[in-house]
């Protein structure tokens, strides 16, 4: 079976990845020259090592990852500790696969490093699809340079801005959250004592939140900090990754935050910006031979750390589907539409938590916060096994398991 992927980050790459370990000969499509060091930290929770261990590349990763202390949160402002759940053997021994955190780039290194070695032609750069055709017999995709490619199905990994999914669906309309993300990364020795924990941390306050945690061995200290700017224009409403902000602005949205936050806003000689969109689940992923994978089907909104690791569990499930009608079927339309029935329930809830996320995160009022933060520290102190347990539905599942 010939399968043609378009989007060559980390839900592409681990596509084709999977395609090729069931069997599949694939082509990986990219329109960018190069995979170049694009974005900044990216949380890799169990349920989605359990699919790079499926793939024998969780070693790599291992390599160039770290491994947080715990998950914890706390208080924006005085950074009081809300709870904390050890990581490493806990997360091992209860969810079956590590919790680790990766620079993008050096996620993206290691899988098209694991493409390369088992399919050396399978990557194509500067190949920039722009349409489709299907028929009973096949798929056709025409790139930008005039040439025409034939496949059995063609897999829709071009992220946000997915033109495969325009093609099928029509243009969609997003809408602005209110919310604007800043990002950035420091080293760690230009912190001192304000450098933040070896863990996962969600700093939380009135009308924004922060995340922090470490790369690269420790070295690199990552920030997000998310804020509720109504007031800003539309020019600034971009969901670019790579655009500049004003330090002065970020520190402005921050000011009287705990130090930790205000010193990596102030060390960091790269600051990003980029205005948060929401858009309504999709009516289907699916149109016969072509199927839509991770940010391109379910775009998600960055409060639970999952929309990567949807886009591996959704490509490790196309991939077993399609695998299962090779003996001798050639019903592509329908092992897609399988795979979009078993993933769509699982991808919806993590859509939904996410957006509820944002609101519990930026509680305003004195009595909102009491009543959502107060019952977190209590659940810490006296029962934060209570808390890990919420978490098994998510980081406990296993898509390459029989019943996944």
């Amino acid at each position: 079976m010939k399968i043609i992927i378009s989007g060559a980050g980390i839900g592409g790459l681990t596509a084709a990845l999977c395609c090729i370990h069931q069997g599949m000969d694939v082509t990986l499509l990219e329109r960018a020259p190069e995979l170049g060091e694009v974005g900044a930290g990216i949380q890799i929770p169990p349920n989605a090592m359990k699919v790079l261990q499926a793939l024998g590349v969780d070693d790599a990763i291992t390599e160039k990852a770290f491994q947080p202390l715990a998950l914890e949160a706390r208080m924006g402002v005085s950074g009081q500790q809300l709870f904390s759940l050890p990581l490493n053997e806990k997360a091992l021994s209860r969810w079956g696969a590590p919790y680790l955190h990766i620079h993008r780039a050096d996620y993206i290194a290691v899988l098209a490093a694991a493409l390369r070695n088992k399919t050396p032609q399978a990557l194509r750069l500067d190949a920039q699809l722009i349409s489709y055709q299907q028929d009973a017999t096949g798929v056709s995709v025409q790139l930008a340079n005039g040439e025409t490619l034939k496949a059995d199905a063609l897999i829709g990994a071009d992220g946000i801005h997915s033109a495969i999914r325009e093609t099928m669906l029509g243009p969609q309309a997003p809408r602005f959250t209110g919310n604007v993300a800043w990002r950035a990364l420091v080293p760690v020795k230009n912190l001192g004592d304000l450098a933040p924990r070896p863990t996962a941390c969600v700093w939380m306050g009135a009308g924004k939140h922060a995340v922090t945690y470490r790369l690269r061995g420790g070295k690199l200290a990552n920030l997000v900090a998310v804020v509720e700017r109504d007031d800003w224009a539309s020019e600034s409403r971009s969901e670019s990754w790579v655009e500049r902000g004003s330090q002065e602005q970020a520190l402005a949205d921050f000011n009287g935050w705990h130090p930790t936050i205000t010193e990596m806003l102030s060390q960091t000689a790269e600051l990003y910006r980029w205005a948060l969109f929401d858009r309504a689940p999709l009516p289907r992923w699916t149109d016969g031979r072509v199927a839509l994978l991770g940010d391109a089907a379910h775009p998600m909104l960055p409060f639970m750390a999952q929309g990567a690791a949807m886009a591996v569990e959704d490509a490790w499930t196309l991939a077993q589907k399609l695998a299962q009608k090779l003996a001798g079927s050639n019903d592509v339309p329908r092992s897609l539409q399988a795979y979009q029935t078993q993933r769509l329930t699982r991808a919806g809830a993590v859509q939904a938590v996410s957006r509820r996320n944002g609101k519990t995160f930026h509680r305003k009022s004195v009595l909102s916060q009491l009543a959502t933060y107060g019952p977190m520290w209590l659940a810490g102190k006296l029962s934060p096994s209570a808390i890990q347990a919420r978490q098994d539905w998510l980081y406990g599942h296993d898509v390459t398991s029989a019943q996944g």
